[in-house]
Order: C-alpha cells, then structure tokens, then sequence
C-alpha cells in the first residue's frame, strides 16, 4: 500500500472497474465455476501486470464484510477468490484487509451515550 491519495490516477480507477467487475462476477457467492472462470479471466486482462490492484479489491471486499451478515461474507470469498485465480498479490491481501477494517473504523458514528465525540480520525 505504498501509492499516494493525493488524486485520482490510472491505478485508482482500474481497482474501480476491477471492484466493479468482480462484484458483478460473484453473484453473491452463486456463480458457477465457468462464470468464475471467465470471470478471473475478464479481471486479469484489466489488471494486466497489476496483481497489487486484484490484492485491492480482494483484500477491501473481505475487510468490509466481516461486520455484515453472512451473505455479504460470502460475496466476499466469491470476490477474493476471483481475484485469486486472476493471480493476486497474496501477500497485500491482508494489508488491505487491514485498511478496510481501518477505514470501517473510521466511519461509525460516535456512539449514542457521547453525542458531542468527534469520529477517530483516520
């Protein structure tokens, strides 16, 4: 995770399109391995020599669905295993993980008994 936020680049907008398609691919855990198979293989043309962005999207995916219900869970595995048979980067998954539990994090609310809290900063 070493890219800057500073704006949009070419980088951030295909993990956009890849988080598109791999949503649309996984069915919500329902597709069939043809489906997945086209699927990773759609992904991996997009990513072209970027599994850091496959790692993005697998790694964002799974860290947001921890606290859902389990059908969001399995959507979840659906879209990280489509980006692991388009070759992700293993390695980043669990730091984007991490990212996504982050910025999770940083989006609750304050709690009902502290109105006036400000939300922990990112």
């Amino acid at each position: 995770m070493t890219r800057s936020r500073s704006g949009p680049d070419s980088g951030r907008l295909t993990a956009a399109r890849l988080d598109g398609i791999a949503t649309r691919r996984a069915r919500w855990g329902a597709a069939t391995q043809d489906q997945m198979t086209a699927g990773a293989a759609e992904l991996r043309e997009l990513a072209a020599d970027r599994p850091d962005l496959l790692a993005e999207v697998a790694g964002i995916a799974l860290g947001t669905a921890e606290r859902k219900g389990p059908e969001y869970r399995a959507r979840a595995q659906a879209i990280a295993g489509l980006c692991r048979q388009a070759a992700a980067d293993e390695d980043a998954i669990p730091e984007w993980i991490a990212e996504a539990r982050r910025r999770a994090e940083a989006a609750r609310p304050p709690p009902l008994s502290r109105p006036d809290r400000p939300p922990p900063k990112p």
